[in-house]
């Protein structure tokens, strides 16, 4: 594939202090466009300045929602090159949600390009202090300038580049969860398995109030039983009882099949410490918990990578996990996979990608 590349006359300065980055707040010089067509199929790929994108009012993305979108990150290495973590493992995910929300696949090997490019074009972004990354967020909007419930015609792919610090302000200490016992973010035979902004469209209303009772994230249970667990808002969500780690089962398709949980039980695995994927019930966990046998409890995800989770809770009674103190397990996770994207732990499994170009 072959991009042409226009580079921004008027470069924007460049965050002096590397620790008040925040998340998704600053983006980069430049931004990365391809178009589809059915005449066309995708074309166009370009890497232009950083800027709006016109749309038609009528553009069916803003009236019927078809959209998607990817999270991944590029690391600065101690070396000062840059490296991927797993984008393969993205893009096959992105493909995936394409096929579910009747959008065209995009040639991995291009997406890959794209993605590439642009992050080279604005490798100077790439921040250097420790427990920062370079966030990357491809997504792929219905361009069709008409009203009408069917699949658009035309879509435009775009990738943006964010330099950011922590999700959470806390960084790697425990966050508070509220379980959410009142709404639902998905069902079976929805879009749960797909990383589509309407999944997280329908969970603001828990979000806002689990926000606005002092907590950081919503503990979504099913759609169908309101019993079994399936995620905590951006991450996957992981328990550990009787030192067997254990995470919801993607077989429903109400869970969003997360890289960094993939890569948490591949490394469980491997390690032979025991984990399982299997339905999982709240009621479960709060016994587990009354009986001393809660290990401890994290999500998982790419913004966050490992998240602790210190207090549980639900319907008017707080649960403390592991006297609120990260546990050892998702310690070990934490350092072994953030150790790997950055490059200061030896990419054993063979899950980083580095880019040519260097500070």
């Amino acid at each position: 594939m072959k991009i042409s590349i226009t580079r921004t006359t008027q470069p924007k300065a460049k965050p002096a202090d590397e620790s008040k980055l925040g998340f998704g707040k600053i983006f980069t010089d430049h931004m990365f466009l391809m178009n589809y067509s059915v005449e066309q199929g995708w074309h166009d790929p370009r890497v232009v300045p950083y800027g709006p994108i016109a749309l038609d009012p009528s553009a069916m993305v803003f009236h019927y929602a078809q959209e998607l979108f990817e999270g991944m990150k590029a690391y600065r290495r101690p070396d000062g090159s840059i490296q991927l973590f797993r984008p393969d493992k993205n893009i096959e995910r992105m493909n995936n949600t394409c096929d579910r929300l009747c959008v065209p696949r995009i040639d991995p090997a291009d997406a890959l390009q794209a993605i590439e490019t642009v992050v080279a074009v604005d490798s100077d972004w790439v921040p250097h202090s420790k427990g920062t990354s370079l966030y990357i967020r491809p997504f792929i909007i219905a361009t069709d300038p008409q009203l009408g419930v069917h699949p658009s015609h035309t879509y435009l792919f775009a990738v943006i580049l964010s330099p950011v610090g922590s999700y959470y302000a806390a960084g790697l200490d425990p966050v508070k969860i509220m379980v959410e016992r009142e709404y639902v973010r998905c069902v079976k035979g929805g879009t749960g398995l797909a990383k589509a902004g309407g999944n997280y469209a329908a969970s603001l209303i828990g979000q806002k109030k689990a926000e606005d009772m002092g907590y950081a994230q919503v503990l979504w249970l099913d759609g169908v039983h309101r019993t079994y667990i399936d995620e905590v808002g951006a991450m996957n969500v992981f328990f550990v009882i009787d030192g067997t780690v254990i995470t919801p089962d993607l077989c429903d398709g109400n869970i969003l099949p997360g890289v960094t949980r993939a890569s948490c039980v591949e490394l469980l695995k491997k390690w032979g410490t025991p984990v399982e994927e299997r339905k999982l019930s709240i009621d479960e966990i709060l016994e587990a918990q009354a009986a001393g046998r809660l290990d401890e409890a994290f999500g998982t995800g790419t913004a966050a990578v490992i998240s602790p989770i210190g207090e549980l809770y639900d319907r008017g009674q707080t649960y403390v996990i592991n006297n609120g103190k990260i546990g050892s397990i998702a310690q070990k996770l934490y350092d072994t996979l953030y150790g790997i994207q950055n490059g200061t732990v030896e990419d054993f499994m063979g899950w980083t990608r580095r880019l040519s170009v260097k500070a």
